[in-house]
């Protein structure tokens, strides 16, 4: 029996090893590390605010006279599509004096890292995302399998230095560029939703970049639900003209990046107080409803 068991798991080895099974392993890397994330087409959403994010993982450019801020770095695999991006636009990476997380999770803080090394930038993020950034990802709220992968570097990503914490409520400047940090937590601990106002021509448009909403079954923590709640008052507080989120296809990106189009102003396309209001009654509604993700 002994025997048997020890070809058994020879043979299982052999299995693994195999040139299909080594490059299956590669192409599932692969997909982790970039997220399946292809190439979207830079555009400018209004004033000096840009999109510069990936098909659906979004990062945003604010732009300015004495350096710009980039919102959120993507998987690790997209900080190249990201920079890409910032230079069909004609502006320089290294230009990006400071760099903003919303939130910790593999999808939005794996590429902060080679961003902060390209941009020479100050990493700016809410004290309970820093220890998760500056780990590659290990956040005590996961559950333990989830915790084993990242101390087993399947999915660690590269550990940003953290330069400062801000608090609830705190201004980020670069020269004129003034963004607010709302933590609005729920979704993990230090979840950060910004709000900024940007000129557009004659009019200042009010501009909110919401944190996510969705309650994560594998790193719910004690205290999710109130912190929930208060999301939810704190967000429908916040004056938007134009709203933004991490996820791409939850703000409809392509959708208002078409209807630029046809509308007298590219800029009216992005104009969605309605659509803000129903994100908020949405999630609002899965979480009363006990959905996860």
């Amino acid at each position: 029996m002994r025997n048997l068991t020890k070809r058994r798991w020879l043979l299982i080895l052999l299995v693994l090893v195999t040139p299909p099974a080594v490059y299956g392993f590669m192409k599932w890397r692969e997909g982790g590390i970039n997220g399946g994330q292809k190439y979207a087409k830079p555009f400018r959403i209004a004033g000096n605010l840009y999109y510069v994010g990936a098909n659906d993982i979004s990062s945003f450019l604010i732009t300015g006279p004495e350096g710009h801020v980039l919102i959120d770095g993507g998987y690790p695999g997209t900080p190249p599509l990201i920079m890409a991006s910032i230079a069909e636009l004609g502006f320089n990476v290294k230009d990006v004096k400071v760099l903003l997380s919303s939130e910790h999770h593999y999808d939005h803080a794996g590429g902060l890292a080679e961003l902060q090394k390209a941009s020479g930038a100050q990493l700016w993020t809410s004290d309970p995302s820093a220890d998760a950034i500056e780990s590659g990802g290990d956040d005590p709220s996961n559950i333990l399998p989830i915790r084993f992968l990242v101390w087993t570097r399947l999915i660690r990503y590269p550990p940003a230095h953290v330069d400062h914490r801000f608090e609830d409520g705190d201004t980020i400047r670069v020269g004129p560029i003034a963004l607010t940090a709302h933590i609005t937590p729920g979704h993990t601990r230090g979840c950060t939703s910004w709000s900024f106002p940007v000129r557009d021509a004659d009019r200042v448009l009010n501009v909110v970049s919401a944190c996510s909403l969705n309650v994560m079954g594998v790193s719910k923590y004690s205290g999710y639900k109130s912190d929930f709640e208060r999301t939810f008052r704190i967000l429908r507080s916040l004056p938007a003209d134009i709203w933004v989120t991490a996820h791409a296809r939850q703000w409809g990106r392509y959708r208002k990046f078409l209807a630029r189009d046809t509308v007298k102003s590219p800029v009216d396309a992005f104009i969605d107080p309605d659509g803000y209001r129903a994100y908020i009654d949405s999630g609002e509604a899965q979480f009363r409803r006990g959905v996860e993700h």
